[in-house]
């Protein structure tokens, strides 16, 4: 087992990775004050390891209550999350009691928002089951759901008290969820570790293989990037954007094409080669660098176009964006491999010729 820690000082928390930690009650126990529990989980997580945890939790003499949720991107809404405050409310549940996020990202940011609001907070814990989730969405504290104007546009950030990564978990899951994963493992060597991004390009194979020390390396040093980031910058007010390479982008495909039909890490994909391409019309990469970026996504059998819902239509979207200050698009894009930077020096122009060339 890995075990790092995220630094926000009285909110720190550790982040366990390795095998089989589901059933490990003595990580998790020091993390519930009280003999009962809220698992949040959904209609297809459950069937796998719902079990798993509730009987590691009773076997510490922790009751269960169990919440599961439809399963999907289409999903993560307001009226979703009135299941959650419905369950909790029905078995009288209290702020001090734990719920913990059993599923991938939707889950997490969901149980994490239902817990920041129940009762104005509750503790809670990610138990991440997909790696886009244990590499990305659990770290950080960032929940939220959606809007049909926007991705994640309502939400708050509150840190989870514990994450616990048990890569057996990506044992089930789809090839499809694990290539998708990988868009934001690519991201933290796009945006700042090039030495992580080359070790990638080198051993891309053993991850799509599933090799579990690959894995464990892969999560590892994603997600020690993500903490050293979030201890800086918790409320994203400065070097955290530079987490959202490919995002803007990434989320207005997914916005426009109706949540669901792209998985979030192939909206990333798609978005970074976007970013990618604009970062080449101002002058900061060169062709062949974005070649370079390019070919990795592909290797890992990710989009590297998005669809065509036209630039007008892009931008539209974008104006939603988290990133917009003082009405102004601001987006993150590449200076080189492994340094990125926040800019609103592109032109609607110049973003909407990025946008044309990368699109199909």
């Amino acid at each position: 087992m890995e075990t790092l820690g995220v630094a926000l000082g009285d909110r720190s928390y550790p982040i366990h990775i390795g095998s089989g930690l589901l059933k490990r009650v003595e990580l998790i126990l020091p993390h519930i004050a009280q003999k009962k529990a809220v698992v949040v989980t959904n209609t297809t997580v459950a069937p796998l390891y719902l079990e798993t945890l509730r009987s590691t939790l009773e076997s510490a003499g922790i009751s269960v209550l169990p919440v599961v949720l439809p399963d999907g991107e289409q999903f993560k809404t307001w009226e979703t999350l009135n299941l959650v405050f419905d369950a909790l409310l029905g078995a009288r549940c209290e702020r001090g009691m734990t719920l913990l996020a059993l599923g991938g990202g939707v889950i997490g940011d969901m149980g994490g928002f239902a817990a920041a609001c129940y009762q104005r907070g509750m503790p809670f814990i990610q138990v991440p089951t997909t790696l886009l989730s244990q590499v990305d969405s659990s770290v950080g504290g960032k929940t939220a759901i959606n809007h049909p104007l926007g991705k994640n546009m309502i939400g708050a950030f509150y840190q989870p008290k514990l994450v616990l990564t048990d890569i057996s978990t990506l044992d089930t899951l789809p090839e499809r969820e694990l290539k998708a994963g990988l868009a934001e493992v690519i991201k933290y060597g796009l945006i700042r570790d090039l030495d992580f991004y080359i070790w990638l390009e080198e051993n891309l194979e053993k991850l799509l293989a599933r090799d579990a020390s690959a894995l464990t390396y892969a999560i590892h040093r994603s997600c020690v990037n993500k903490a050293e980031v979030v201890a800086a910058d918790e409320k994203e007010t400065g070097e955290r954007a530079l987490l959202n390479l490919g995002h803007t982008f990434g989320h207005a495909i997914e916005t426009g094409m109706g949540y669901g039909e792209w998985l979030h890490g192939e909206a990333i994909a798609a978005g970074t080669l976007i970013a990618a391409e604009l970062s080449h019309q101002l002058g900061w990469l060169d062709e062949k660098t974005v070649k370079r970026i390019e070919h990795i996504f592909v290797r890992a059998g990710l989009p590297v176009f998005g669809p065509r819902l036209g630039a007008a239509r892009y931008l539209e979207l974008m104006s939603h964006d988290k990133k917009v200050q003082d009405g102004k698009l601001r987006l993150v894009l590449l200076k080189e491999i492994g340094k990125a930077v926040v800019s609103d020096q592109a032109s609607d122009a110049q973003i909407s010729a990025a946008i044309e060339a990368r699109c199909t």
